[in-house]
């Protein structure tokens, strides 16, 4: 494969792209720019919401992103929702009944594009009066669709929190995490980055053998055997979850050290 070159570039943002300062390197950028310049799309594919995305559209400037962990389609350019695979409320109330009912001291929140709403005993971590954040009820979170829903434990510990929302969820919901926390992040069934890269990609007339997607955490699975099982490229981090470093077909350096413009440039 030693000729192999993308026809699409898809990355993770934190902790992949972005370094620990919530900032792109230069020399990631200038990377980035030269591939776009031969016509290759770079895809910033996230579990963040759009509203997370005001900094980096700064930097990039344009094409799409996938947010949300494959829920939503962001135009950077327009900073507008392109398209959006919602949980339906009959969702978001069966599955928050069920998890409260096998573990009660979990606390729910939820994503709607540009809005975020959390009960009040849930602690958010990064969004603290921020604009668009308030407090709701869950009967009132759980009312109209939402691109994700999120839920914490503040004493389990992460994989056996995410042991058990896997297990009461089922084939409901899509469930996956992507911080040290006990924080599950939970989108429609079937939903997830792989989907989300999948739909720019059939834009651009590019298929996985094509793609090479670069990621440091388990909500980037889906999208690695995406791209593996075809013959396209599958990078993780060096510092990666386990999990996604057994997925990767590469190993690149870490966020800190330009391990994605590292890898495009070798290429």
């Amino acid at each position: 494969m030693s000729d192999w070159r993308p026809r699409l570039i898809a990355s993770d943002m934190d902790g992949t792209l972005l370094r620990g300062n919530d900032t792109v390197s230069d020399a990631t950028v200038a990377e980035l720019e030269r591939w776009r310049s031969e016509g290759v799309p770079v895809v910033l594919a996230t579990g963040r919401p759009p509203r997370w995305m005001v900094r980096i559209r700064e930097v990039l400037r344009h094409g799409t992103a996938v947010c949300c962990n494959g829920a939503v389609l962001l135009d950077l350019a327009g900073f507008e929702v392109l398209e959006e695979d919602a949980l339906e409320p009959a969702v978001l109330q069966e599955v928050t009944a069920q998890l409260r009912r096998h573990q009660p001291d979990t606390w729910f929140a939820v994503e709607y594009g540009l809005e975020f709403r959390h009960e009040p005993v849930y602690q958010p971590r990064w969004d603290v009066d921020a604009p668009g954040v308030a407090v709701a009820t869950l009967e009132e979170m759980v009312a109209g669709p939402a691109a994700k829903l999120l839920a914490r434990h503040e004493a389990l510990p992460r994989d056996e929190f995410l042991a058990l929302v896997e297990r009461v969820v089922g084939d409901t919901a899509t469930v996956t995490n992507s911080s040290t926390d006990a924080l599950a992040e939970i989108s429609a069934r079937g939903v997830t980055k792989a989907t989300g890269i999948a739909k720019v990609a059939a834009q651009h007339g590019v298929g996985p053998e094509d793609v090479v997607v670069f990621g440091d955490m388990p909500n980037d699975i889906a999208a690695f055997d995406w791209v593996r099982e075809a013959g396209g490229r599958a990078v993780a981090m060096a510092h990666a979850h386990p999990d996604l470093l057994a997925a990767a077909t590469d190993v690149t350096g870490t966020n800190e050290d330009d391990g994605v413009a590292a890898f495009l440039s070798a290429l």
